[in-house]
């Protein structure tokens, strides 16, 4: 299935809105993207956004780079355009690798780069290290295999928690709130990125991701989590391929000794931190996308 969303205000070229259709334990279930740039290009960055975002993050990243990639940005199961998993319990890593590999089969190619937020980045380090991965090269956005527990404590706090705005704006704002460690945004950069993170329901404006995303973030015991700390590190030893770790210098969430660490783990990996920024740059400012470019173009 194939739309083109209507041009926005930026100027920008539209991008297209597809679906591809996902399994998982519980039944199928379809995954929305956005695409830029030619469709017939073998060359492909695969951008996936953090825990309550959406593809739509990456608008502006993604058209920077559509002169020489076509640019894919999925919302994760569960987020944006995407459907909801019948069974909550399934909103972790292995059914979000799972959905990426479906998705990059209907893209047709080999191989692609890999751009990840966040959570984005958990489920790009789960791919990396399989066996046959598709994944050629690696950008990290302030995350690693070890996540600082005030950091996953704060998130949460919130996440799941009902909320109701009686306008846009407020839904907006609210959002803005919660990501305010993004850096210093415009708030014509707020309403582009958190506009696609609400949805209009019975009069009022509300989030635009499952609540229930927060079940088996809330159910992690500290064993399992250890366990998955682990599964993660292996996959970041395991990766052949180029690894950028991007760091915000205020980050919660990612240290800078985690980050060290990724260095000497990973084979060919680097490191780069961003200034007066949290968890997690949002690679809008001009120099950040120079930064990404830099490492996936040369």
């Amino acid at each position: 299935m194939t739309a083109t969303t209507s041009a926005s205000t930026t100027g920008r070229p539209a991008p297209r809105q597809r679906y591809v259709r996902c399994a998982s334990a519980a039944g199928l279930h379809r995954v929305a993207y956005t695409e830029w740039g030619d469709p017939d290009n073998p060359r492909v960055l695969l951008c996936v956004h953090g825990l309550t975002r959406s593809g739509r993050d990456f608008d502006r990243l993604a058209a920077n780079f559509a002169d020489t990639y076509r640019v894919v940005c999925p919302d994760v199961v569960g987020r944006g355009l995407s459907w909801w998993l019948a069974n909550p319990n399934l909103y972790a890593v292995p059914q979000y690798v799972a959905d990426m590999v479906t998705l990059i089969a209907r893209l047709d190619v080999d191989t692609v780069d890999w751009f990840g937020t966040s959570m984005g980045g958990l489920i790009g380090m789960g791919l990396a290290g399989l066996p046959d991965t598709p994944i050629r090269k690696l950008l990290l956005n302030d995350v690693g295999p070890h996540l600082e527990p005030v950091a996953v404590k704060r998130i949460g706090d919130y996440l799941g928690k009902p909320a109701r705005f009686e306008t846009l704006q407020q839904g907006v704002d609210y959002a803005a709130q919660l990501a305010q460690s993004f850096g210093p945004l415009t708030p014509d950069e707020w309403r582009e990125i958190n506009t696609p993170l609400l949805r209009e329901e019975d009069g009022a404006w509300v989030l635009r991701y499952d609540p229930r995303i927060a079940q088996p973030f809330a159910a992690v015991t500290e064993e399992a989590a250890k366990l998955g700390e682990a599964a993660l590190w292996h996959s970041l030893a395991s990766f052949q391929g180029p690894v950028l770790v991007v760091r915000g210098e205020q980050s919660d969430l990612l240290s800078r000794e985690t980050v060290a660490k990724m260095v000497s783990t990973a084979r060919a990996a680097s490191s780069v931190e961003i200034a007066g920024v949290g968890h997690a740059p949002a690679f809008l400012a001009a120099d950040q996308i120079a930064l990404a470019r830099e490492f996936f173009i040369g």
